[in-house]
């Protein structure tokens, strides 16, 4: 059989095929849900399952819809308002720790915004989509967008149940038994030198992984695993929480602060909180929802580091990062042992959220995505175990401030050479 040309025609079908793949994931993903379960938000910094949905749909009616579908008419003019994140080009809108206050629109007028979008969308699409238009890269940003909205949806829900007093599971997962202690860490040397980081441009990305450049790495090694669960009940047994010599400044203050002592999820030292509910905790699994305060002061216990970025992104430059445990279907997710390099948790590096050098936001109000979060924020490389599959690649920067870690976040560690 002759391989299949690739086509524009095949690229416009195939563009159309995963954004109606994106927008049946997320409402699969809100399944499980009831109304009351969608409206309400367990903290400041997540947001109700309701309002992922409409928001994602706003982005597509907002961006695409009304701008390049004649006749198209808005479904509701207060949805600016009430939908809008952070774009300030867009106009006001509903302040971020309030949106759980947005009983209306009821969840079944969102799922009805929903349908009348997507419908819109089908049309335009039917009208033919050029590979290489600006409808074509603003319907990628959106699905993208989509695929991070999705990941934020199962943490923001399971912030909410861990709030529960029932504790409800979101999703029973199939059955697994602990795999006990993990094998010992082995070190995987790099020579370092002059290495490219940075998307090279030739499919999609965001501005932030833009330009691609030249970087000089030093000598270096990286752990072949992720740090367990079981590693970090030694850290916390040896007094890591309380030990203000391994903590930088501002996080010895953010753990005293707050009380931390232990992983987000963790309930007393044998159990911890998932989507799937209460579990015994797997010690061989890779540590989650720790923030950059607590990794960092785990890597300087273990008489090691957080790898830099630029040294992440040269160990996986030829990992494939499709393989991995990662969200494919709408059950519970739960980071396990054994993964790939892609998957699990994100892991945290020692490098701010800054721009490379010659980096420029995207023209339009898609530039304010990225550029203006420059500031106070960590990067993290990989992918977790609730990314959408296909969302990652070893350019991506995720990013979110030092004390954060209601997200699947962990840590690899590094060294010097």
């Amino acid at each position: 059989m002759r391989p299949q040309t690739i086509t524009a025609d095949n690229a416009s079908r195939a563009l159309e095929e995963r954004l109606f793949q994106t927008r049946r994931l997320s409402l699969e993903l809100a399944a499980p849900l009831s109304a009351e379960d969608m409206t309400v938000q367990a903290m400041d910094d997540a947001s109700p399952t309701k309002w992922h949905l409409a928001h994602v749909t706003w982005f597509f009616e907002t961006f695409i819809l009304s701008k390049h579908l004649p006749g198209y008419q808005v479904f509701d003019e207060s949805f600016n308002y009430c939908f809008n994140s952070y774009y300030e080009s867009q106009g006001p809108r509903q302040p971020r720790p309030r949106r759980g206050l947005l009983t209306r629109p009821a969840s079944e007028r969102v799922l009805a915004y929903r349908h009348y979008v997507d419908d819109a969308l089908a049309r335009l699409c039917a009208k033919g989509i050029s590979a290489s238009s600006q409808i074509a890269r603003l319907m990628e940003i959106g699905i993208n967008h989509e695929q991070q909205h999705q990941e934020l949806l199962l943490t923001d829900i399971l912030a909410l149940f861990a709030a529960n007093p029932l504790r409800p599971a979101y999703r029973q997962p199939a059955a697994s038994a602990s795999l006990g202690a993990s094998e010992p860490i082995r070190w995987l040397e790099f020579t370092g030198g002059i290495a490219q980081i940075g998307h090279d441009g030739k499919t999609f990305a965001w501005d932030n992984e833009l330009p691609r450049h030249d970087a000089l790495i030093h000598p270096f090694a990286l752990a072949d695993r992720l740090v367990s669960n079981g590693e970090w009940l030694e850290f916390i047994n040896d007094g890591g929480y309380s030990t203000a010599t391994l903590w930088l400044s501002e996080g010895w203050d953010w753990v005293q602060r707050e009380q931390v002592a232990a992983p987000l999820y963790w309930r007393d030292g044998e159990n911890e909180f998932t989507l799937a509910g209460r579990r015994e905790i797997d010690w061989a699994a890779p540590v989650a929802h720790v923030s950059f305060f607590e990794a960092d002061a785990f890597a300087r216990w273990a008489g090691a580091r957080l790898p830099t970025e630029g040294e992440w992104e040269d160990f996986a430059a030829s990992a494939d990062p499709m393989i991995g445990n990662q969200l494919d279907l709408a059950g519970a997710v739960l980071p396990r042992a054994g993964g790939g390099i892609f998957g699990d948790v994100w892991e945290w590096t020692q490098s701010a959220f800054a721009s490379y050098p010659g980096f420029a936001p995207a023209a339009g109000a898609v530039g304010e995505y990225n550029g203006k979060f420059m500031c106070g924020q960590f990067v993290l490389k990989g992918a977790s175990c609730a990314t959408p599959r296909g969302h990652s690649r070893a350019s991506y920067r995720n990013f979110f401030p030092p004390a954060a870690r209601w997200q699947f976040t962990g840590l690899r560690l590094a060294r010097d050479a």
